[in-house]
């Protein structure tokens, strides 16, 4: 458990140069707002409110006084917020506005201030590629300035970047060069974050006698400044390269050094990650008993996180769900309200018909043809706005669905310390035997609640108790075969059926074998273009019998075949003919074929049609 790499919010030095003179040209208002931004930008996860309301007081104080500038800080105090609070596509979006403002303004210190934001997101969402990509613009607008501070900085973020790739040479070498440009600057520049990502790409080599001075140095800076935060990296730190050199004594001083720090910050995560380490420390002294405890403590913990997060998630979500369903009652509302008006204008003129008749009829024509466009622009945008409240409600699903899951691992880990206390009961006094009990109990129902949402989830396969039966194969998808030809005749697809000249009895499920061969079939029809062919066959080995569906359709890329049968799985293959595809045909396919005891592969190359074939034992 220690910091993998370290990617610094380090821009103070460029903005202040960068900005001095005009600072000075400035009102005290405007130097003021400056002043809230810097050290907003330094709040961490327990400030959120905080963050957001400087964002707003921000843009609209700045609009007051017409600083220009204000725009771009009050969206990168937004973004940062956002980002806190794991809504990373919002964070994007955000940072993305703010490097667009930053250029349009032709403000060189706030476009590196962006891109460094990006960096650092893509980050970590483990895109180590993209990350690098935002920070080597970074690096060439440094360049530009001649700032040699923001020199260093981008330097050693771009080592952090390559150490992820793997890329430890250039890691070093850029390292040292940043090392080398920090010590060309006043004492005050912090080097530690570049001493700390070195010793951990000596670390990630497995030289933990190499990455130990760094990590030593750090721990000798931040002891004496006093800085409990970066002290607490230090610790877990030496922690960790202690337990990977077997040097138990010294790794035990800085794990409880950990823990007591993480505890004196009043940080959760921090505590969490203590926890993990200490776990790691005893389970390698062999004292199960205790890393089974600071394991659960972990648990518990990461589980009040997890719903935290959730629940901020849920809730947003909710909002949002909430928003885009009163804003749809709203149109609706002034459909029904210029209905209404139409009518109470036929009213009228049905009044003055005597007099008016030909007028109108011509006005008439002129307003209902009026009502018609806007009967469609307001139904274009009903639709609009009910795909989008597919699109929350599949999202608020998915969350529900991947929060059980990520749950399974916390459960799975008591389940096991749970065992290995169980290995030796003679130890324990009977109410402690009692509680392992309890615990292993709870765990059980844990992980069958977990299950029972997960199976929600998997309702579309409509599983249920196979109901076996002998039947001839042959003759079955035959039949199967004759009621596609229909459909294969409309788009003039000849549809063959290659078949043995003896029975091919076979003991199965005929509904789920039904189910097989009707998504294999229409999915050859519908990604085949008119006037191709399609094969559909039947093979009897000794031990197993095969379906064989072969067309001459537009075939599928190769990077696509290995999430091909995914559930929700979209191919950039579509149907010719305009047919629908959910997405979920092939995946219940594998499904179902994995529950009778077979497998289903797939042979296909663009413009050369696609194979499938499914091997079903007897």
């Amino acid at each position: 458990m220690r910091l993998r790499h370290h990617l610094k919010f380090c821009f103070l030095l460029l903005l202040c140069s960068f900005f001095h003179k005009r600072t000075q040209a400035q009102n005290i208002d405007s130097l003021y707002l400056r002043n809230i931004y810097d050290r907003s930008i330094d709040f961490d996860e327990t400030k959120l409110d905080s963050l957001l309301y400087y964002s707003n007081y921000i843009r609209e104080k700045s609009a007051e006084i017409k600083l220009k500038t204000g725009s771009v800080m009050a969206l990168r105090l937004l973004a940062i917020h956002t980002e806190m609070q794991g809504e990373y596509d919002s964070a994007t979006v955000y940072y993305l506005k703010e490097l667009e403002e930053a250029e349009r303004l032709g403000n060189v210190g706030y476009e590196i201030s962006a891109l460094s934001d990006l960096c650092i997101l893509y980050s970590n969402l483990k895109q180590p590629a993209k990350s690098k990509e935002m920070i080597l613009k970074s690096l060439a607008l440094e360049k530009k300035t001649g700032n040699i501070g923001g020199l260093a900085t981008g330097y050693e973020n771009l080592g952090a970047i390559y150490n992820e790739l793997g890329m430890h040479d250039s890691s070093l070498y850029v390292l040292n060069e940043a090392l080398r440009l920090a010590r060309t600057l006043d004492a005050g520049w912090d080097s530690s974050t570049v001493y700390n990502n070195i010793g951990n790409v000596y670390f990630d080599q497995k030289q933990f006698s190499l990455a130990l001075p760094y990590f030593q140095h750090n721990f000798s800076v931040h002891s004496s400044t006093g800085e409990k935060g970066s002290l607490w990296y230090d610790c877990l730190n030496l922690a960790d390269v202690f337990l990977e050199m077997d040097r138990s004594d010294s790794a035990l001083k800085y794990v409880e050094a950990s823990l007591n720090l993480a505890q004196e910050l009043k940080s959760r995560s921090r505590q969490s990650d203590s926890y993990e380490i200490a776990a790691k420390y005893f389970h390698k002294m062999g004292n199960y008993k205790k890393a089974y405890e600071y394991l659960q403590t972990k648990a518990t913990l990461d589980t009040s996180l997890l719903n935290e997060k959730t629940n901020r998630t849920v809730a947003t979500l909710q909002e949002k769900f909430n928003a885009t369903k009163r804003e749809q009652q709203n149109q609706l509302l002034m459909v029904e309200v210029d209905k209404q008006k139409i009518q109470n204008r036929y009213v009228t003129f049905l009044a003055f018909i005597a007099v008016f008749v030909a007028v109108w009829i011509g006005f008439y024509l002129y307003q209902n043809h009026k009502k018609n466009i806007q009967l469609q622009a307001k139904n274009e945008l009903i639709q609009k706005q009910n795909d989008k409240l597919y699109e929350l409600n599949y999202e608020k699903n998915s969350l529900i669905s991947v929060v059980s899951h990520d749950l399974s691992g916390p459960f799975a880990n008591i389940k096991m310390w749970t065992q290995i206390l169980n290995t030796g009961p003679d130890n324990f006094t009977p109410e402690q035997k009692k509680a392992i009990s309890r615990i292993e109990s709870s765990t059980v129902n844990g992980e069958k609640l977990i299950r029972n949402i997960l199976d929600v989830e998997k309702a579309e396969t409509n599983r249920q108790k196979l109901s076996l039966e002998n039947f001839d194969l042959k003759i079955f998808v035959e039949e199967m075969v004759n009621a596609y030809r229909p459909s294969a005749q409309k788009k003039a697809i000849k549809l063959h059926y290659d078949h043995l000249d003896r029975e091919v009895l076979f003991m199965s499920d005929k509904q789920l074998v039904s189910r097989i061969c009707e998504n294999l079939i229409s999915n050859a029809i519908k990604y085949t273009m008119p006037g191709k062919q399609v094969w559909v066959s039947v093979s009897d080995e000794k031990d197993a019998v095969s379906i064989i569906v072969r067309d001459e359709g537009l075939g599928i890329p190769k990077d696509e075949l290995p999430n091909l049968f995914s559930k929700y799985s979209k191919i950039s293959t579509q149907p010719t003919a305009g047919e629908a595809s959910t997405g979920l045909g092939l995946s219940i396919v594998k499904r179902i074929v994995e529950e009778l005891n077979g497998k289903i592969t797939c042979e296909s190359e663009p413009g050369m049609g696609s194979l499938f074939t499914v091997v079903l034992k007897k």
